[in-house]
């Protein structure tokens, strides 16, 4: 064998035969196959659907048996403002995997040999190979996948009310993964994927007449109090449910600045004068990451707003606008909400904590 690990890092959003192809290739050249799956931590949506747990069941559905013991599969978050925290987070569970693996070995993981498995270069994917160049340590192997398949077109046909556009793509998918996709079908959380998938639809198809593709203009709120964030909980779609910074969309006459304090008192009815927290901002940044919201480009001004305290406790807050609740949370909960975080907030938060 060439290597004896090679890593092959994807979203699996679902699981298809060019995915397999890959690993069939990879296990031809390595003794075992790494695999990494991206957005393993975010809430689920229609463009991230599965969880890394659903994710692994239906790679392990469709595995031939002498396959199993031969592949890994572990989750890694985003981290989409912060490569370098993404590298890292990659490049430790790589070395736990193979620790692990070659416990009973005595060696260390650095005398492996890992290599880091991707399409060639020209495929037409533009940026979505671009993270295999962060790896200079691992050598590349080039592998033809399967261009015909496109995941987006198969999450599109599942959350169509005709079965029969799913069923279309069968070719596309192991026979264990289109069984295991018309099951989950019939579960309580394609009901719910598939009424947000139906807004942001009718969300687009609103705009589809604009004589350029439209760019949305957002501010979101980072307010920190002893040691706690406030969150909303949003009301309606998209993400209705899940937790948020507070925030929305900019007037056609207000200042971004102006724009962000209005969304805030709005949504939280926190107890602090505008002018206070306008003096309380530290910090800002603009998040316009392409794939942040799957409303359309949506580019956000982040303010970072670090209340004092005053000894009479966390200010009163109230869910109101489109939050249906309000609250302070402890950061060390904040830190294991990424589950239960809307879009990009989580490492919106994750990226102005590390400047604090």
């Amino acid at each position: 064998m060439k290597y004896d690990y090679l890593v092959f890092i994807g979203r699996f959003q679902p699981v298809h035969l060019g995915h397999l192809k890959v690993i069939e290739e990879a296990l031809a050249l390595a003794g075992r196959v790494i695999v990494v799956c991206g957005s393993a931590r975010q809430a689920v949506s229609p463009r991230n659907p599965f969880t890394l747990a659903e994710r692994e069941a239906m790679l392990r559905a469709a595995l031939p048996a002498e396959w199993q013991s031969r592949v890994f599969v572990v989750g890694c978050s985003d981290r989409m403002y912060n490569d370098q925290q993404w590298v890292t987070e990659v490049q430790n569970l790589v070395d736990k995997v193979i620790a692990v693996d070659t416990a009973s070995l005595g060696h260390r993981a650095a005398e492996f040999r890992v290599g880091v498995v991707g399409s060639p270069p020209g495929n037409g994917r533009g940026r979505a190979g671009h993270y295999l160049d962060l790896f200079p340590q691992w050598q590349r192997e080039q592998v033809e996948e399967l261009s015909a398949i496109d995941a987006g077109r198969i999450r599109d046909a599942l959350f169509d009310e005709d079965v029969s556009r799913l069923t279309a793509c069968r070719g596309d998918l192991p026979a264990a993964v289109y069984d295991w996709l018309l099951h989950f079908r019939e579960r309580e959380v394609f009901g719910q994927l598939l009424a947000e998938q139906r807004f942001l639809r009718a969300f687009r198809l609103s705009w589809a007449g604009a004589p350029y593709p439209p760019t949305f203009v957002t501010v979101d709120a980072v307010v920190i109090h002893s040691g706690h964030i406030l969150l909303v909980r949003r009301r309606g779609m998209p993400g209705k449910g899940l937790w948020a910074l507070p925030g929305g969309f900019v007037g056609q006459d207000e200042p971004i600045r102006d724009a962000v304090i209005r969304e805030l008192k709005e949504e939280t009815r926190l107890k602090v004068p505008a002018p206070v927290l306008a003096g309380s901002i530290r910090a800002s940044r603009v998040f316009d990451h392409p794939q942040r919201s799957l409303r359309g480009r949506t580019i956000t001004h982040a303010f970072l707003i670090e209340l004092a305290p005053t000894g009479e406790g966390l200010p009163k807050v109230r869910g109101s606008d489109d939050a249906d609740r309000a609250q302070w949370v402890p950061l060390f909960e904040f830190n294991r909400m990424e589950a239960s975080l809307f879009e990009d907030h989580f490492y919106i938060v994750s990226w102005f904590l590390g400047q604090i």
